[in-house]
């Protein structure tokens, strides 16, 4: 597609959508940054935007002058593809990308690309920490907060981009084409947005639409969804596994993780990587990320020898299961990054002592039950927050959880955990929910979380 003077229409003035004017604009296109709020501020976004060559910004509507000039609309996350204004630009054979597509236009190198709906965040990070101590040139872009856009005039042949990818970026891919793809799991999540299981997972089994079978997919052989993608996957299906022995793949048995390969004479070659004790990061859920990680890694032909000495050395990020510190006896972990039941889970499975629990927050339409489940009674204490915090409520009293706390702000629930936990306890911020309508992002709420912490006997 040829760019240069040309009339694109970007949807979204955050952080993706001045990233995507941004990349336009140093290609001399001419970018329209619009937000459908009226009452936009235009001046602010300007001055967040900084000196974009062409850029036009728009609030409330798009003249038909405009309209007729576009030869591309690109949407930002948090605009579904189904969105009923677009169909407008469909009916008028307008392409419509998103941040990822657009990114891909115009990067160079390889690229590994990792969706799923928990446990994204920590196995991109690792596989850029990796691939950091091997490839002279490596980008972390994509969902993890970097713009795919922003980096991309960066890149070089040389160069191996890691992406997060959300269900929301991978609905408007096209010719996206990663030379590694992973898929972690696939879960009830954003039901609000992709309304049927069915249509969530076929959405994340995009990552991998455009590859072919001199490509791998990386995918979780207990999750399944993806053991069943294993056998429709356009790409070499690679799988990990922590309940059982894998013929070929990567697989966890006594706290231990191997690789079993083919070997000559049919015989397999199986390989000791790492004791999972031997890593900083803790839960299950941690295991197989790093099992997804070296997936990845030796699917880019990164030694393993470099491999386990980066995640020997890696720890935890921020908002995902987060050692912050222990005050008066009690453990205080950050897991803000639970933004669904069964994220959420893994954060309550982590925990080895009596814990007080924050939960609650914006309702994506989960259920909470397996969830509450996962409690096998070491929840003393549940304090609720947020939007759906009567819906937990009923569904923890149904499951015999007798000491529930409703609380009106995010302060007055750390406030109750700090009063409901003892020496030997811990508190742990999980709440199975997004955190907007009260925070603009998961990140905010967990740095409160660990403010509020560092504030204890001050």
């Amino acid at each position: 597609m040829e760019f240069r003077n040309k009339r694109v229409l970007v949807v979204g003035s955050g952080k993706s959508g001045i990233g995507a004017a941004r990349l336009l604009g140093n290609t001399l296109a001419r970018p329209v940054l619009f937000d459908s709020n009226e009452k936009t501020d235009v001046t602010e976004i300007q001055r967040k935007a900084g000196e974009i060559p062409g850029l036009e910004i728009m609030a409330g509507s798009v003249p038909e002058e405009i309209k007729r000039e576009l030869i591309l609309v690109v949407i930002s996350p948090g605009v579904p593809a189904d969105a009923p204004f677009l169909e407008e630009y469909r009916q008028r054979d307008i392409p419509i990308w998103g941040e990822i597509e657009l990114a891909y236009a115009f990067s160079k190198g390889r690229v590994a690309a990792i969706t799923g709906t928990n446990g994204k965040t920590t196995t991109t990070t690792l596989v850029g920490e990796i691939f950091k101590a091997h490839f002279p040139s490596v980008f972390v872009v994509g969902n993890i907060g970097n713009p795919y856009t922003e980096a991309a005039p960066d890149m070089t042949e040389e160069s191996v981009a890691v992406a997060e990818i959300s269900s929301f970026q991978l609905e408007t891919i096209h010719a996206f084409h990663p030379q590694v793809s992973a898929i972690l799991n696939i879960t009830p999540d954003h039901l609000n947005r992709h309304h049927t299981m069915e249509c969530y997972a076929a959405v994340k089994e995009s990552i991998a639409v455009n590859q072919t079978g001199d490509d791998v997919c990386v995918l979780n052989y207990e999750d399944p969804y993806t053991r069943d993608f294993g056998s429709r996957c356009p790409a070499k299906a690679v799988f990990f596994s922590s309940r059982r022995e894998l013929g070929e793949g990567i697989y966890l048995k006594d706290e231990e993780i191997y690789l079993a390969q083919p070997g000559q004479e049919r015989e397999r070659k199986i390989q000791r990587l790492m004791n999972i004790h031997d890593m900083n990061l803790v839960g299950m859920c941690n295991v197989e990320n790093v099992m997804a990680a070296i997936g990845i890694c030796l699917a880019m032909k990164v030694p393993v020898e470099t491999i386990l000495k980066v995640i020997k050395d890696f720890k935890a990020v921020p908002h995902r299961i987060e050692f912050v510190g222990t005050r008066n006896g009690v453990d205080f972990y950050n897991d803000s990054k639970g933004t669904n039941p069964d994220a959420a889970i893994q954060g309550i499975r982590a925990m080895t002592k009596p814990t007080v629990l924050i939960g609650g927050g914006y309702d994506k339409g989960s259920e909470y039950d397996t969830w509450i489940e996962a409690f096998e009674g070491k929840v003393k204490a549940l304090v609720l927050i947020g939007q759906t915090r009567e819906k937990i409520a009923a569904c923890a009293r149904a499951h015999g959880v007798e000491n529930i706390i409703l609380a009106d702000t995010f302060e007055e629930a750390f406030r109750i955990c700090v009063e409901q936990a003892g020496p030997g306890d811990a508190v742990l911020l999980s709440p199975a929910c997004a955190s907007w309508g009260m925070f603009p992002n998961y990140e905010a709420r967990g740095d409160l979380f660990k403010e509020l912490v560092e504030k204890i006997g001050v």
